[in-house]
């Protein structure tokens, strides 16, 4: 009695509590409901004039309607009972698909009190799905001789539901060799394994036929189900077996697009689907793939793109040869990329002069070059010199440094100007080259007398000539009767 009493009260007080929550919510405007999913048009929601304490006859002079978020209204109000009812059939699967808890919001505009009130329906799960399978029909291919316990996945199936409305468990029906097991993903998901119980003969059996059954747990329970074809393949004995372990293989880096740089082979003696090999990359870098082609029946590796051993100058490929019952040989692939001659010497100036004064000693620095070839070996090999005879000469510096010094003494007088042209050559054949003019202007010093044009003068005057401006030079070996004067001409002045 007690107990009884106690359970009772329990009870009276959830309802309380019920009651005044709901007239707390009304009180500031806010209503929530609940409706399953799949309702037809004009179903009952929820009594909204009732609980928001509004007058029956008077709803339709005051303006009153309901507006829903987005483009489709879901609810409407009955404009004489003042009930909230669905205005369209809701999916709670198409409109909350990620979401567990599927809310729809609309308000309730009283317009001649200028009042809003938000409404909040939830809309629950039914088991309006049944569990589906991705392929309904399932080929699996199996050796006769694959051992007891072997595992092989099976497709899984989907369930937009929820809870206890969604996928529960699977079930296999079909003869004694196989069995069925279930592991439990990361994320609790499930997926099923089928699991080899009894030993293949493919004499006695070439198939096998079987059937998977994904159940949910609703009241009444729906299922999906997935048809297993297993197909009993022949004892493969032998596996391919490449007739190399590792193919070497060097290739120029001019060689065109689309050439063959090497054709891998393995052979199986197996008959049949099991003698039949297939060739693919087993392991090759996302570079490489965009480079290089494999054919899967011939073995043939072809060339996509243009190589260049200044980026990259060797690629290992794996390649696996593949039977029809699923036994394998891999091989290596070494390609190594050999250069030609294709790019020319490059002359960089670090620094260098403008200016040089022609007293300047002789190994004076005039410019610092760098010289670079991205080729390898002997194609990247330089060698520089200077065009023409010009005083100047090249000295090989630290690494690829040269130097261009003076080779002997400078003259203003004999040359002003020069435009020296420093050469690179590789070693190449035939030889790529590359030059750069270095100007250099000479700068004068006094390094000079004056000089007169002769180093005598012989002039005859008459004794009545009182000015030198008379004086007359005498012509040569002209001997006259008048004064011979003969001076020095440093004396004379």
């Amino acid at each position: 009695m007690y107990s009884a009493r106690r359970r009772w009260g329990r009870r009276q007080r959830v309802l309380l509590w019920g009651v005044l929550l709901a007239a707390w919510e009304a009180a500031w405007g806010q209503l929530r409901y609940s409706v399953p999913e799949e309702m037809p048009k004009g179903s009952f929601v929820g009594d909204v004039a009732k609980d928001l304490g509004l007058q029956i006859p008077p709803l339709s002079d005051r303006g009153v309607r309901v507006i829903s978020e987005g483009r489709t209204q879901y609810f409407a109000l009955h404009g004489k009972t003042g009930h909230l009812m669905t205005a369209e059939r809701i999916d709670r699967e198409q409109l909350c698909r990620l979401v567990e808890k599927c809310v729809l919001r609309c308000e309730l505009i009283v317009e001649g009190e200028m009042k809003v009130y938000e409404i909040q329906v939830e809309i629950t799960d039914i088991n309006d799905n049944a569990p589906s399978f991705r392929e309904a029909e399932k080929d699996l291919r199996l050796s006769e001789t694959a051992a007891i316990g072997a595992r092989i996945p099976l497709p899984r199936a989907l369930d937009p539901d929820l809870r206890r409305n969604s996928l529960q468990n699977y079930e296999l029906s079909g003869d004694e060799h196989f069995s069925l097991a279930v592991q439990t993903g990361p994320g609790g998901d499930q997926r099923p394994e089928l699991v080899l119980a009894k030993a293949l003969d493919r004499e006695e059996a070439a198939f096998h036929e079987l059937v998977l059954r994904a159940m949910d747990g609703g009241d009444p329970a729906r299922t999906g189900t997935a048809r297993i074809r297993v197909t009993v393949l022949d004892a493969n004995d032998n596996a391919p077996v490449f007739s190399q372990a590792e193919y070497t293989v060097r290739v120029a880096e001019d060689v065109p697009v689309g050439s063959v740089l090497v054709t891998v082979t393995a052979t199986d003696p197996d008959e049949g689907l099991n003698g039949q090999v297939k060739y693919s990359f087993q392991t090759v870098s996302l570079k490489a793939s965009e480079i290089f082609h494999l054919d899967s029946e011939t073995g043939a590796i072809t060339l996509l793109q243009n190589l260049d051993l200044e980026e990259d100058n060797s690629y290992e490929l794996e390649v696996q040869a593949r039977d029809g019952g699923d036994l394998s040989d891999t091989t290596k692939v070494a390609i190594t990329v050999t250069d030609v001659n294709d790019n020319v010497p490059e002359i960089s100036v670090r620094s260098a002069l403008s200016e040089i004064s022609e007293d300047a000693p002789s190994e004076t620095v005039v410019a610092l070059l760098h010289v670079h070839d991205r080729d390898s070996g002997a194609n990247g090999e330089v060698r520089c010199s200077l065009d023409g005879d010009v005083p100047f000469r090249l000295e090989s510096s630290q690494g690829s440094y040269y130097r261009v010094v003076t080779a002997r003494e400078l003259d203003r007088e004999q040359q002003s100007e020069y435009n020296v042209t420093v050469r690179a050559s590789d070693g190449g054949w035939p030889a790529l080259q590359s030059s750069r003019v270095l100007a250099l202007r000479v700068l004068d010093v006094n390094d000079n007398a004056p000089v007169f044009s002769q180093e005598r003068y012989i002039m005859q005057i008459s004794e009545n000539h009182a000015s030198c401006n008379e004086f007359e030079e005498v012509p040569a070996g002209v001997v006259h009767e008048e004064i011979l004067m003969e001076r020095k001409l440093v004396g004379f002045f």
